[in-house]
């Protein structure tokens, strides 16, 4: 039984020296998850520019590797990418997509809500007319107010987007906040 407790004690602490020595690697993908691996090569190639080494703590280890750089124009100001790899351009589309939806959005809610008062006065003049009639017209008025609400809430989503979501995520992903001002339609 010591002979097989002494293997075994041998062998952990043999394996325990081997990965001892041993950095570790970490990235982050497009969707911002972060990777860890004891081996370069699994790293895939086009996040090996933001590869983070974490060395053992006790002896030096030896130079990570470096891949040679390729060369490229330098990057100007319209080039420039947040973590995600997303440029000017998708920020600037995705403001104005939702600048669009907002425009819509009011318009829709500007007239759904004139539709239902509307449908308020006709109801509220029809008192002399038969029960079924102001059924009909009550049944109206619910579906147009419902109209309503649904509109309302699509003008809060857009605000919601535009005041808090995008420069949230243009500051979490480290986008140029001069990409957020785009001229409303």
């Amino acid at each position: 039984m010591k002979k097989i407790s002494l293997v075994v004690a041998g062998g952990l602490l043999f394996f325990s020296v081997l990965g001892f020595g041993q950095g570790s690697y970490k990235w982050v993908d497009e969707k911002g998850t972060v990777h860890f691996t004891d081996d370069l090569s699994l790293v895939p190639e086009r996040y090996r520019d933001q590869v983070r080494e974490t060395k053992p703590q006790g002896k030096p280890t030896p130079p990570s590797v470096k891949f040679p750089e390729i060369e490229s124009a330098p990057e100007s100001a319209s080039e420039e990418k947040d973590l995600l790899g997303r440029g000017e351009e998708w920020w600037r589309t995705t403001v104005s997509e939702w600048n669009k939806k907002l425009v819509t959005a009011r318009e829709n809610y500007e007239d759904a809500y004139n539709k239902w008062k509307a449908k308020e006065q006709e109801l509220q003049a029809s008192q002399f007319k038969p029960d079924s009639a102001k059924r009909k017209l009550k049944a109206e008025a619910k579906a147009l107010e419902e109209n309503v609400k649904d509109w309302e809430k699509q003008v809060e989503e857009a605000k919601n987007m535009l005041d808090n979501v995008l420069p949230k995520q243009a500051i979490d992903y480290h986008a140029n906040p001069e990409w957020l001002n785009v001229e409303e339609p």
